[in-house]
């Protein structure tokens, strides 16, 4: 589990975005509110989809995270097993959950940091 989780906000750019994910090499991103609640999440995939849209409607500007980022963020407790955060990324298509604990984000687990895991128990 990385404990530095980099965020975005839902009312930035997504240009701006697709910046911060590049700067730190990152697939995708938690998106916070004000108060530091996980609102949503913004992919790769999500900044390609603004991308395609807004060159379809000729637009130079993509719009806010908030109009493309995913609403129903999935996430795990801290006490949530490997075996069950590696059932997770089995049979679902996310690549990352917002790790829990009572309410509040305090990281984010990924398909690497699970193999990672696996491998130093092997």
């Amino acid at each position: 589990m990385a404990t530095k989780v980099v965020t975005l906000e839902p009312d930035m750019d997504v240009m701006d975005a697709m910046h911060t994910l590049a700067r730190h090499r990152i697939s995708g991103a938690p998106v916070v509110n004000t108060r530091g609640s996980v609102v949503g999440m913004l992919t790769e995939r999500d900044c390609l989809r603004t991308f395609v849209i807004a060159s379809y409607h000729g637009e130079s500007s993509c719009g806010a995270v908030a109009e493309y980022m995913s609403h129903d963020v999935r996430s795990v407790e801290a006490d949530t097993s490997l075996l069950d955060i590696t059932e997770l990324f089995v049979s679902t298509k996310y690549r990352r959950y917002p790790v829990m604990q009572d309410n509040h984000m305090i990281g984010i687990v990924s398909r690497r940091d699970v193999i990672r895991a696996v491998l130093r128990l092997a």
